[in-house]
């Protein structure tokens, strides 16, 4: 089981596709991994900035921040699996 106290972060993409990749390797590996999914285009205590400011040069392919985490005795492992992937 992975807590925030046994937890290493693998990678931190804005690329779902980099990030469904390296979901799907660790699994087929049997690493356990946990995804941290951030809207970047909101802002915790202002609300969403899309309101004040439109979203005109906003690319929305790159809105999402998504941050994989694994456990701390597999992040070798993990690392060395995914090293080939485009970032």
């Amino acid at each position: 089981m992975i807590t925030i106290f046994n937890r290493k972060e693998l990678i931190i993409t804005m690329d779902l596709n980099v990030q469904t990749e390296t979901s799907y390797i660790l699994s087929v590996n049997n690493i356990d991994y946990v995804v941290k999914t951030t809207n970047t285009q909101s802002a915790p205590f202002l609300g969403n900035r899309r309101g004040y400011v439109g979203s005109f040069g906003i690319d929305p392919d790159h809105s999402y921040e998504y941050k994989i985490f694994v456990h701390r005795d597999d992040y070798e492992k993990a690392a060395r699996l995914i090293r080939d992937i485009k970032l």
